[in-house]
């Protein structure tokens, strides 16, 4: 009997424990709250947002919010509907997009494992409805990122760098803010995850959307960035993340190559991490201030990196052989030019036509045959031109017949013992090619 009775007050008070826990989680009215989360819930499936609206409304003012999840989520779904029912009432629908910024950070507060998905709701609920508030979006959207990280929807990073720009431009933030902020937010758009191909088009839009909205602000002239990032540079010279950055910001920036803070950044981006297309930049900018020496240096380098395919080293050699060619190093540019056609048969028509111009614009020798034989070398080569390649067959044909009229005469020729057809090689500034004798008669 008296076992009989401990069985019975085990079951009373786990029961009893049960109702606790039950009051707990639906509140000091558990029954009411019940009911009307029923109510509003058969309403919902339905999808009668109308009909549901009334219940939910009771359920979220009686019950607490840990009775369910789900007084967040159908609330959003409910408070979009109304908003989108009543768009021309604009002061209704700023009371509604209230509430609807209010349901997510409740549902935050009390369910914080949903947080990636709540703040990237909130992020574009405020998107949606608080733009034109710049310094409260920047504000709620500048908490989110600092939160989500990579993990923000691509919309927040771009509105939160708006913002940021609308505040600059109302004096609330510094060019040095608004850099800053660009630096954090397309840093982690870089490092967005990807788990298929909308992600990989997400993340590629956000990169490209950011830089443009960067650029168009006009916060990052050139000046602003050289003042800011110039010293910082300067004291840490190694910082390969830094001058990544530095690099970019310029790139976007109008007309902010030409200076010596670009240069360091993209040396020590080089010098740090090279390869054949950050040597191939450097050609460039060496180039482009004149500093011949140091550009073929560079692009011999992107020349030499392992790896780099045939058609790309060909693009490489011809350029290479451009740029000594405008040097004076002719052997040097003949060479390249000769390794172009090598590599890819489609840089042949070019590398032969410029071969040929190479041999026409060498001097060699102090007598009348060895002064006009690299006539007979450079047509040669421009005949080879405009058979692998038709398209420079009409430029090709004019220094053809210009080249031609250098030829020497027949009796000039015959003094040196040549006869028209004869098989002549020519040794001229580092270079030696085969041809024939040609004469004018």
């Amino acid at each position: 009997m008296k076992k009989i009775i401990l069985v019975f007050l085990a079951v009373l008070a786990f029961s009893s424990g049960k109702n606790v826990f039950a009051q707990g989680k639906y509140g000091a009215d558990s029954a009411e709250c019940i009911k009307y989360l029923s109510y509003y819930t058969e309403y919902f499936k339905q999808k009668s947002y109308d009909a549901a609206l009334p219940s939910w409304r009771k359920a979220y003012h009686i019950c607490p919010p840990t009775a369910s999840q789900n007084l967040f989520i159908h609330g959003s779904t409910l408070m979009s509907s109304l908003i989108s029912r009543n768009a021309s009432d604009k002061d209704y629908v700023n009371r509604l997009a209230d509430t609807l910024i209010t349901l997510q950070k409740t549902r935050l507060e009390y369910y914080p494992k949903s947080r990636l998905t709540v703040l990237n709701n909130l992020g574009q609920y405020l998107i949606n409805y608080k733009s034109n508030d710049h310094e409260y979006l920047y504000k709620e959207l500048d908490g989110i990122v600092s939160d989500l990280k990579e993990n923000s929807k691509p919309a927040i990073l771009v509105n939160n760098l708006q913002a940021g720009i609308e505040l600059y431009k109302e004096g609330k933030l510094t060019a040095d803010d608004v850099i800053a902020l660009y630096e954090r937010n397309i840093g982690f758009a870089d490092a967005m995850p990807v788990k298929n191909d909308s992600d990989a088009e997400d993340k590629a839009q956000a990169q490209v959307t950011l830089q443009s909205v960067f650029a168009d602000s006009k916060v990052a002239t050139c000046d602003n960035l050289i003042s800011i990032f110039g010293p910082r540079l300067d004291a840490d010279p190694d910082n390969v993340a830094l001058a990544t950055t530095i690099a970019k910001l310029m790139n976007n920036a109008e007309d902010c190559f030409n200076n010596d803070l670009y240069l360091k950044a993209v040396t020590s981006m080089h010098t740090n991490d090279p390869s054949d297309n950050s040597a191939y930049f450097l050609y460039k900018l060496h180039n482009a201030r004149g500093n011949s020496e140091e550009a073929i240096k560079y692009l011999e380098e992107a020349i030499a990196f392992e790896g780099v395919e045939n058609s790309q080293k060909a693009a490489y050699d011809y350029e290479l052989a451009n740029i000594c060619l405008k040097n004076n190093q002719k052997a040097k540019a003949y060479s390249a030019a000769l390794e172009a056609a090598r590599l890819d048969e489609s840089w042949t028509g070019k590398s032969y036509f410029l071969i040929g111009t190479i041999w026409a614009a060498s001097s060699c020798g102090d007598d009348e045959i060895s002064k006009r034989a690299p006539y007979w070398v450079a047509v040669d080569y421009l005949q080879k031109a405009r058979n692998a390649d038709p398209t420079l067959a009409e430029d090709a044909g004019r220094l053809i017949g210009q080249y031609s009229s250098y030829y020497p005469e027949a009796a000039e020729a015959f003094m040196y013992d040549l006869t028209a057809g004869q098989s002549y090689t020519v040794s001229c500034n580092g270079m030696t090619a085969t041809t024939t004798v040609r004469v004018n008669k």
